[in-house]
């Protein structure tokens, strides 16, 4: 028996667009349980993983040029050339805390609320040219290599974990897998523009702190 699958509601309502996301990914609440179990596993390899992704995002000159900007709620010392720019710079610190804290969240999550769904909304958003001044700007191009960089990462770790069995390792990259392409999915309807939803009013979550929702 085929569903039927509200077009509308997909563009309008976060929470619709996600159970639809959902079934079509088998994206469950045992991978919920899976990816609060990796955090376990994950939070002492962050600050190793969130190095490594900025080590990469620094090797490109494309990349690398929009930590030369000053970040909406960054106020420490800003290196303005390339060349001096490191990972050690205060605004390097400060997009790997961003990274860090994205990643803590995600994976611990336990209740996919509309408040979440919001958040991950907030994530794609405020990459592209729609947020307003909290706004970065990146073309997509780069997100998606992001994501993708990103995830391969947090596989690898799984996979050198030896005190987890095979098939838990299996399902835990299943979920890993799902997680992303819903938070991919959750950048792409801002950069294609077939979001039409206001989310003020599609969620009652509390405010949030806008600075802390970038990756790029």
């Amino acid at each position: 028996m085929t569903e039927h699958i509200d077009n509308d509601q997909i563009s309008t309502n976060l929470r619709y667009r996600f159970e639809y996301l959902s079934k079509f990914l088998n994206f469950t609440s045992n991978d919920i349980t899976l990816l609060n179990q990796f955090a376990v596993l994950l939070l002492p390899r962050i600050p190793v993983v969130a190095d490594t992704v900025y080590r990469k995002l620094l090797s490109f000159d494309i990349t690398k040029q929009f930590f030369l900007v000053r970040n909406d709620g960054f106020d420490g010392h800003m290196v303005k050339k390339g060349t001096s720019l490191t990972l050690e710079s205060a605004q390097m610190t400060f997009r790997k805390d961003m990274l860090s804290k994205y990643l803590k969240r995600i994976l611990t999550q336990q209740d996919w609320n509309d408040a979440f769904l919001h958040y991950l909304s907030q994530v794609g958003k405020m990459h592209t040219n729609q947020a307003g001044s909290t706004s970065i700007n990146v073309d997509y191009i780069h997100i998606n290599a992001l994501l993708g960089y990103l995830e391969h990462l947090l596989v690898d770790v799984l996979w050198t974990i030896d005190s987890v069995n095979n098939q838990v390792k299996h399902d835990m990259i299943a979920a890993v897998n799902k997680l992303f392409w819903i938070q991919n999915d959750f950048f792409t309807m801002h950069y294609l523009r077939t979001w039409k939803g206001d989310e003020a009013t599609t969620t009652k979550s509390p405010s949030v702190n806008k600075n802390k929702y970038c990756c790029l």
